[in-house]
């Protein structure tokens, strides 16, 4: 629970560490996100850590026999530049995907990892990326 108070709470200082899924097997999923997805394993010891633009994503050991609480709402998102041209490239590597879905703002295409974790290809509609949007709205919000 939080109080309330009469004067504004201040801002909490908060900075980003990571993303992270559970993994039921680590070698393979080390192969997936490495070998297939082509993502730079930065360092290993009990979680295996990969950097993609600077951004942490980690692979977490799930002990056996434990169930991960929450309701799996968060999937991981690769932008890219040529939706179509990258699925022929994950099909060839061995990855299925969903069907291409148009969204607002862009269309995305769904897969899974060896343990089932959900993620998602998307290409914006124009040439701009996450960082412009963010850079956009910051400026405009």
């Amino acid at each position: 629970m939080h109080s309330s108070s009469s004067s504004s709470p201040s801002k909490l200082k908060l900075s980003f560490d990571t993303v992270f899924y559970y993994v039921t097997d680590m070698e393979a999923a080390i192969a997936f996100y490495r070998d297939v997805l082509g993502l730079q394993m930065v360092s290993r010891d009990y979680v295996a850590r990969f950097d993609l633009d600077g951004v942490l994503i980690e692979l977490v050991p799930r002990p056996p026999g434990i169930v991960v609480p929450g309701s799996g709402n968060a999937r991981l998102c690769f932008s890219v530049a040529k939706l179509e041209e990258t699925l022929e490239q994950m099909h060839k590597r061995g990855i299925s995907a969903g069907k291409i879905k148009e969204k607002k703002g862009g269309r995305l295409a769904l897969f899974r990892d060896p343990d089932g974790n959900e993620l998602c290809l998307w290409e914006y509609d124009h040439a701009e990326d996450a960082r412009e949007i963010v850079n956009s709205a910051v400026l405009h919000g």
